[in-house]
This record gives structure tokens, sequence and C-alpha cells, in this order.
């Protein structure tokens, strides 16, 4: 590309020369004279210094940092994030479904969409403009896929299931799965079966082998723009607001509200059953087992230590009980 051509999609300003040809994006430490990068902080001052790097995509406060060709933006990082699209190597192949595809005469395919090798597309199933639906997907009875978005290799949309506009899943997702929903039954368990179905918004993203349940009686809900990353598990009839981002191999158990904006990091476990405020914060590894208050961050889980250190404050652990009852002791004493 044109590096005028990317300034100008990027409506930054262009220190250099428009007719500056990029190969490709780059990290500094691998990038040539024909290569276009990034920095937001000054703490990446000295890997610019050390690179070959042709082109720059840099803040106003850094620009002086490099004399070469730079394109000088607000926010060098949403900068990096929206033209990445365009030096994507994926395909975007040409509307077409492949002779070993089995889509049933029912199901409707509108214009512009593209089915993969053995994807299966079940009856009263419908596909909306200009979607792809890579090799090996499936999508099961009445289920809808809304415009402009792309299932990778493998991904499962159960029956009934319903999913926005430009939304992106990756490769082996489950959309739609069953609830983990039993009764006992004397020493057994009897199946509730799970009448209720999955709704996906517009402009979300669910990573790789993520599973959604669907819901038990009323509705699974992932709202717009929300992004989901691989290996999470979101249980039945869990609502997830606008805009939320939740990061790898989160469990969410059934019929918790998540709100709007909020932010969970990796390997975060939410009990069932509460609610997440608008804007919650939780840092990764915690076990959140309430409700949240608005805008607040959480955390919880033991820091790691060395070994031996480790060793230490687990057995004083242990005594904390037996030290809370000899320190209530001693204030009786004291007041008396």
């Amino acid at each position: 590309m044109k590096l005028g051509a990317i300034a100008k999609a990027l409506d930054g300003e262009l220190l250099g020369s428009e007719t500056f040809e990029v190969a490709r994006l780059a990290s500094l430490a691998s990038a040539t004279e024909n290569d276009l990068s990034f920095i937001v902080s000054t703490r990446h001052a000295d890997a610019l210094e050390r690179s070959r790097v042709g082109a720059m995509i840099l803040g106003r406060d850094l620009a002086h940092l490099f004399a070469g060709h730079r394109i000088v933006v607000a926010d060098p990082y949403l900068a990096y994030a929206r033209i990445s699209a365009a030096f994507e190597e994926l395909l975007h192949e040409a509307p077409s479904v492949h002779p070993s595809a089995c889509v049933h005469a029912s199901a409707e395919l509108a214009e512009g969409v593209f089915v993969g090798a053995n994807a299966v597309i079940e009856s009263g199933a419908r596909i909306g403009p200009d979607t792809r639906v890579m090799g090996g997907c499936f999508i099961g009875k009445q289920a809808t896929v809304g415009s402009d978005c792309l299932l990778h290799p493998n991904v499962v949309v159960y029956h009934d299931v319903h999913i926005g506009d430009r939304v992106v899943v990756q490769a082996s997702a489950v959309l739609g799965s069953d609830g983990f929903g039993f009764a006992p039954d004397g020493g057994r368990w009897t199946r509730i079966h799970q009448l209720g179905r999955l709704v996906v918004g517009n402009d979300v993203e669910i990573g790789a082998g993520t599973c959604v349940d669907r819901g038990a009686l009323d509705d699974t809900e992932i709202h717009d723009g929300v992004i989901i990353d691989n290996l999470v598990h979101i249980a039945h009839n869990v609502s997830i607001g606008a805009g939320t981002a939740i990061a790898g191999c989160v469990g969410i158990a059934g019929s918790t509200t998540i709100g709007e904006r909020c932010t969970i990091a990796g390997a975060v476990s939410i009990n069932g059953h509460i609610d997440l405020a608008d804007g919650t914060r939780v840092n990764g590894g915690s076990v959140i087992t309430k409700s949240t208050q608005p805008g607040q961050g959480y955390a919880s889980g033991t820091p790691m230590q060395e070994v031996g250190a480790w060793r230490r404050t687990a057995a004083r652990h242990a005594r904390l009980d037996e030290l809370h009852k000899r320190v209530v002791s001693l204030e009786k004493r004291i007041a008396s």
C-alpha cells in the first residue's frame, strides 16, 4: 500500500512521501526498510532507534522520535488496529457454495454468501449478505446469521440461534449448546431440556473453542460490541452487556448478568445468579461470588510467591482461626 493512502484512511498527518510503498505491518524488531510499525510510549524509544523500519505511526507527542516517513495520529494503537484489516492475508472468497457442502433446500442464502467445503446448513436457516461460512461449519435448523459475518472452520451454530451483523466467530466455537441443567431424581439425574435460545448482537467477536449455552427457558444474550477470547464458557441464561471484553479461560455460571463496558481478565470464575454492574473491572484469576458496584475493580486469589515463602504463608493461613480467637480473648481481658 502507498503510505499516502494509509494516512488518508487513518485521517492522519503524513510527514514523508505519499508514494512510499509499505510491504507489511511489522514489529520494530522484525521490520525492514519497506515496513510500517508503531509505538505508543517512550518505553519503546530505544527499540525504535535500533529498528530498520521504514515508516511509523506515531502520536503527536512522539513524532519527534523518528525522522523517516511517519503518520501522526491522535491514537497510534487505534490507528494500528484500524489499518491492520488492510493487511490481513485471509482471502475474501468469491460468493459460492462448495460442491461438498450440504445446504437444505429450505435454507436461505442471501447475495454474496460463501459456503466452504463440508459445511452443513439445515432447514429453515438463513444466512445474510456477504457472510462467509468456512469449511466444516454446522448451522442448525431455523438459525439465522446476519450480514458480513465470518464463521471460521468447524464453528457449530445450534438450532434457533440468532446472530447479528458483522460477527466474527473463531474456529471450533460452539454457540447454543444445551446448558448444564439436571434435576436430582432418586440418585440419578433427569435432564432439564433447554428450551430458550442464544441471541448474539452486532459487531461481536467470539474466540476459538468458546462455548455459549442456550437458555433454559429465557434466552442467553450477548449484546452489541462484546468481544470474547478463546476457551471461554458462558452458561445458560447469562446476559452480557454491550461493549464488554472477556479474556481467555473465563467461566461464567448460569443466570448471571454482566453489565455494559465491563473488562474481565483471564481465568476469572464468576458465580451464578449475580449481577456485575456496568464498568466492572475484574483482575485475572479472580473468583467473583457476589454482585458488584458500578465502575469498581475487583481482585482475589494469592499472588505468586517463592515456594518456601508460599509454604510458610499457607501454614500461617491455616492458623488464622486460632489466632483470631486468641486476639478476641486478649481484647476481652484488656477490656475487663
